[in-house]
């Protein structure tokens, strides 16, 4: 008999990570002060690291100077690409246009106020050679405001790891490496950069955290406050569905609906014995309303349910969109 021999077909090609280039994407709005001492430092961090890198710069809508500085930069380095936006889209649509023009194979994303330490791509970068596919900074030792900004962050990181699953110190910080693959299972949109990490959990990804440093903003004015927190929980609420329930959304629906009429249920129950064991009118009871309604509730929560079943297998077959990601594929031939 012939002897069988093993062969390996991954799905992407893969190569040691030290040898593949780097695209390192920067959302840019309003940062004119920031831009020239940002783009020195970054230089100078990815010039040490001895490998082939490429620079995105995302200008976002600014209405300062930040284009010109940019398009200078672009101009005096070949490795500098700069995109402008025709307005302010938002982090999000930012950095989504940064990942679509990529060319690198590892893609590393900062925050263009030099809060982030470009001499911290090296570290992220060092981890995800281990074998992670998305390494996230953890800035341990905040330069922020502690009331307006580290405090509802803390809840925030709290409360999204605990509703995703996916346990971060940090969601917040921008600074992240990923594998490109990894953006192929999911598209950006909306102001979901921060979960990044629970999208690409979704689609099998390894994820670590690595401790980065963190300063004070020197020059400029923060786009973030308060009123982010409220859109963070709006948004958690739309991973979570996509999350648990994207696939199966019956079991979200259909469960509040059983819920709903079993409750209904319930109370029509105990108003039949109330009637016959007190001789209390059916029709005088507020429950009997509460009744219907909890029932009616339920029946159109079922239907929902029902109907968003329609509409997700269409979504899938219509863009003949698996339901599942697969990392490599493994035959034994003779």
């Amino acid at each position: 008999m012939p002897k069988l021999k093993a062969s390996v077909l991954k799905s992407k090609e893969m190569q040691a990570s030290s040898d593949l280039p780097i695209s390192v994407i920067i959302p840019v709005f309003n940062e004119e002060e920031n831009i020239k001492l940002l783009h020195e430092r970054l230089t100078v961090a990815l010039s040490e690291l001895g490998r082939e890198y490429e620079i995105i710069y995302v200008d976002d809508g600014s209405t300062d100077d930040s284009f010109d500085l940019l398009e200078k930069a672009a101009e005096n380095n070949e490795s500098v690409t700069v995109i402008q936006l025709s307005r302010n889209f938002g982090q999000t649509a930012a950095i989504a246009a940064g990942v679509d023009h990529a060319q690198g194979k590892l893609v590393v994303l900062m925050d263009a106020d030099l809060q982030n330490d470009p001499a911290d791509i090296s570290t992220v970068l060092n981890k995800l050679e281990e074998g992670y596919d998305l390494v996230s900074g953890w800035r341990i030792s905040r330069k922020d405001p502690w009331l307006t900004r580290r405090l509802p962050s803390r809840i925030a990181n709290a409360l999204i790891s605990w509703v995703t699953g996916v346990r971060l110190h940090d969601y917040g910080c921008t600074l992240k490496a990923y594998r490109q693959e990894v953006f192929d299972g999911f598209r950006l949109y909306g102001e979901m950069h921060r979960f990044l990490p629970a999208y690409a959990a979704q689609v099998g990804a390894r994820i670590a955290e690595v401790p980065v440093s963190h300063h004070p903003r020197r020059y400029g004015k923060s786009k973030y406050n308060l009123k982010r927190t409220f859109k963070v929980v709006l948004d958690l609420l739309t991973v979570k569905f996509l999350s648990s329930y994207a696939s199966k959304p019956i079991y979200l629906f259909g469960s509040l609906g059983l819920l709903l009429i079993g409750s209904s249920l319930a109370i029509l129950v105990y108003l039949v014995l109330d009637k016959i064991l007190r001789q209390r009118s059916l029709i005088e009871s507020p429950l009997l309303l509460m009744t219907v309604m909890l029932f009616i509730l339920g029946f159109l929560s079922v239907f929902m349910g029902l109907m968003t079943e329609l509409l997700i297998r269409t979504y899938h077959e219509s863009q003949n969109k698996p339901t599942y990601v697969v990392r490599q594929v493994i035959h034994r031939r003779e």
